[in-house]
């Protein structure tokens, strides 16, 4: 990650929007956040957030051009239809998404095994963080993982021989993210990794009722690169890098969160998505480069 970023020739002719992000402020101390709700006089989380106004580039036109990927920018965008028509459905999750899931990203990225881990389930109108079946839209700027935890995952999902010999080979997490209908309320941003700096990443607690993970929040860089991509539609999907162990300059994550476009006609439709998390396994030779060109 570099906080420098080479302007893409043409950026200044792609559509753009302002809004607000928000990020963590400066100087506070490590933030803590829940997944269940915590105990009397506890908040579910802290870190006191500050919205800062950036400008959202249309992702589509440099993703037509190959200039947004796994490897370069730290997320892509896909087409993709499920075979799941009822999310509403666990059990369909839980076997036919996951399986579709799992044979998406193996393709995508060339891996020789894909382990996927968890789902989320979101509802902008319905959805809230006291349920863990159906949650909110996160509106803050965020990582799923660290370089602490990414490693944890593997230990924790696989038997403890098989992940001691996966971790001294590449391995990555990767979100699918999906709108389960056209996104018009909350659509995502994502930072294109080569605008991220270390100094940037502030270590997050995230407390589950078993053990407490970490997630990475962010602080305001001016150099950050922002896209959404407008529209998104549910036989469309993002692959969001959010850890790779490889170390030579290829995008080891990026910064995500739901924002309010300007242009949202008040009676849009909630935004309704599920998001999926994997482990990602390539050969020990290290497989090929994980930069899927949809």
């Amino acid at each position: 990650m570099s906080a420098v970023l080479n302007p893409w020739p043409g950026v200044h002719t792609i559509p753009a929007v302002q809004a607000e992000l928000n990020y963590l402020a400066p100087g506070v101390a490590r933030p803590v956040s829940y997944t269940f709700e915590p105990p009397p006089g506890v908040p579910w989380s802290t870190g006191e957030l500050v919205p800062k106004r950036v400008v959202i580039h249309d992702g589509r036109p440099l993703a037509a051009l190959g200039e947004l990927s796994l490897d370069r920018s730290g997320f892509a965008q896909l087409s993709h239809r499920s075979a799941v028509t009822a999310f509403s459905d666990e059990a369909a999750i839980r076997s036919v998404y996951y399986a579709e899931s799992a044979a998406l990203l193996r393709e995508a990225t060339g891996a020789e095994k894909v382990v996927v881990f968890d789902h989320t389930l979101r509802d902008s109108a319905h959805g809230s963080r006291a349920n863990a079946s159906l949650r909110e839209p996160v509106r803050r700027v965020h990582n799923d993982q660290t370089f602490v935890s990414g490693p944890r995952r593997v230990r924790d999902h696989l038997p403890a021989a098989e992940a001691a010999e996966r971790l001294q080979h590449r391995f990555a997490i990767i979100n699918l993210w999906r709108p389960l209908a056209t996104v018009e309320q909350l659509p995502l941003a994502l930072c294109d990794a080569r605008s991220i700096a270390p100094a940037d990443l502030v270590p997050s607690d995230l407390v589950y009722r078993d053990k407490v993970g970490e997630t990475y929040a962010f602080l305001h860089n001016p150099a950050h690169r922002w896209y959404w991509f407008p529209r998104l539609r549910g036989d469309e999907a993002l692959l969001l890098k959010i850890y790779d162990s490889r170390d030579d300059g290829t995008a080891r994550l990026t910064a995500h969160t739901a924002f309010v476009h300007p242009d949202t006609p008040a009676d849009a439709p909630a935004r309704r998505s599920i998001e999926l998390r994997a482990l990602v396994f390539w050969p020990a030779d290290g497989g090929p480069s994980p930069d899927p060109s949809p």
